[in-house]
C-alpha cells in the first residue's frame, strides 16, 4: 500500500544501552542491514516549515521515496517503490519523479518537485524485532561527523504505544531521551558545521 500511518515512540541510546539491548533480544550482526536515506527540501525549506519529511531510501536490493507529513495522531506516510537505479539517478540530478504517489501529493500541497534539491544524507545500520507490543527497530546511525544509537518502537495504538514503549523502556532500565527525528537531527548538525565555519 501507498499510504500508511506510522504511530512511533523513539528514544536515543548510550552506546552501552544500545549493546545491552542487543543482549537482551538475542540480536547478532545477521540481524542487521543498512540503509540510507537521502533528504530533499528547497532551498527555503517549504517542507520543514510545515514539519514535512521527504527522503529517498536506499537498501541492498531496493529503494523507495517517501513523504511523511504530520497528522493529529503519528505521520501521514505516502511511498513510491523505486529500484536502486532510479533512485541513483534520483540522487545524482537532486531531480525527482515526476510521476506517482509521492509527487501527486507534492503537488496537492503546492510544492514544485523542481524547487526540491538534496540538502544531506543519513546512513543506519538497522535491527528489527517484532514484539507483542509493536515493531522494535534498533538503530546506529552516520551524518554529517555524527554518530548516534536510537530505538524505536512503531505501534497501531497512540494511548497503548506510549504505555507499551515505557514497559520496554523499563525491561531495559532505559530511561526516556527524546529524540528528533533523523531527518530534523541531521538537519541541526549540518547547521552546527555551518555556524563553526
Amino acid at each position: 500500500m501507498s499510504e500508511n500511518l506510522e504511530i512511533e515512540f523513539k528514544t536515543l541510546l548510550s552506546k552501552e544501552e544500545f549493546s545491552r539491548t542487543i543482549e537482551y533480544f538475542h540480536l547478532n550482526e545477521e540481524n542487521f542491514f543498512t540503509q540510507t536515506n537521502y533528504y530533499f527540501d528547497s532551498t527555503d525549506f517549504q517542507l520543514k516549515k510545515q514539519k514535512i519529511g521527504l527522503r529517498v531510501r536506499t537498501l541492498a536490493n531496493n529503494a523507495e521515496i517517501t513523504l511523511k507529513i504530520p497528522q493529529k495522531v503519528g505521520l501521514l506516510e505516502i511511498n513510491d517503490a523505486l529500484s536502486l537505479d532510479e533512485a541513483q539517478k534520483i540522487i545524482e540530478s537532486a531531480t525527482l519523479p515526476d510521476r506517482g504517489n509521492v509527487y501527486n501529493k507534492l503537488t496537492e500541497l503546492g510544492i514544485n518537485k523542481d524547487d526540491l534539491r538534496l540538502i544531506g544524507s543519513l546512513t543506519t545500520k538497522r535491527a528489527e524485532k517484532k514484539l507483542p507490543q509493536g515493531l522494535l527497530a534498533l538503530d546506529e546511525s552516520w551524518y554529517n561527523e555524527q554518530h548516534d544509537f536510537e530505538l524505536e518502537l512503531e505501534v497501531d495504538d497512540a494511548e497503548k504505544g506510549r504505555e507499551s514503549f515505557l514497559y520496554v523502556l523499563d525491561s531495559l532500565t532505559i530511561k526516556e531521551s527524546p529524540s528528533p527525528n533523523k531527518i530534523q537531527r541531521m538537519m541541526l548538525s549540518s547547521n552546527r558545521n555551518i555556524k563553526k565555519l
